[in-house]
């Protein structure tokens, strides 16, 4: 029976191993790269998916979505939106019936997204939704997966330039690793509902586990 608990320690997760995605990760920079990747993605019935917006340091104002990142279980796609902007193939993808769109903080996401094109998401899973009957609280991509996998998502580029002329080796796996990581917490949320094969640990006072 696996332990979970309803508030997870931040302070326990760098002392866990860390985990990444380990799938083929392809940079999209053109609307035609666009239209080829959605006739792909859309042959699954689900994908995970997040976004990635450069920092603003400075007081007020925000910069549009530079990146959305598209993941199946071995192919993850990075659409440089800065590049491309939201093309209709891939507001295609964002309405489609037929393949489900898995994300956390998908409202966040999708606002944002709205700014560069309009459209009306359908057929999604927002995980912090999914995963209220387990009794968890902390709701973070970093937390649950830490919760449910005993495994640390690197945050280490998150604050880093998503509008650079190139993307680096380690933005591209971080990218892909967020998205493709809402597949698996899909997965094992969906299995621990079905199974009941769970056991919350409810913290004391307040205070996360240790």
């Amino acid at each position: 029976m696996k332990r979970i608990y309803d508030k997870y320690d931040k302070k326990a997760i760098p002392n866990l191993p860390v985990t990444h995605f380990e799938g083929r990760i392809i940079v999209i920079q053109s609307e035609g790269e666009a239209r080829r990747a959605v006739d792909y993605l859309m042959t699954f019935p689900r994908v995970g998916i997040d976004t990635e917006t450069r920092p603003n340091f400075k007081p007020g104002g925000m910069h549009p979505v530079a990146l959305l990142q598209v993941s199946t279980e071995t192919t993850c796609f990075l659409f440089r939106l800065n590049r491309i902007g939201l093309p209709s193939c891939v507001v295609r993808l964002l309405e489609a019936e037929s393949t489900v769109k898995v994300g956390l903080s998908l409202h966040d996401d999708w606002s944002q997204l709205c700014k560069r094109a309009e459209f009306k998401p359908t057929n999604y899973v927002e995980l912090q939704d999914y995963v209220k009957p387990l009794g968890i609280i902390d709701m973070s991509l970093q937390k649950l997966y830490a919760n449910l996998f005993g495994q640390k998502i690197s945050k280490n580029q998150r604050l880093t330039n998503w509008e650079a002329d190139v993307l680096t080796e380690a933005q591209k796996l971080y990218a892909a690793t967020d998205a493709w990581a809402c597949l698996k917490l899909h997965d094992e949320i969906g299995h621990l509902l079905a199974t009941h094969d769970y056991e919350l640990i409810k913290t004391q006072n307040d205070e996360p586990h240790s």
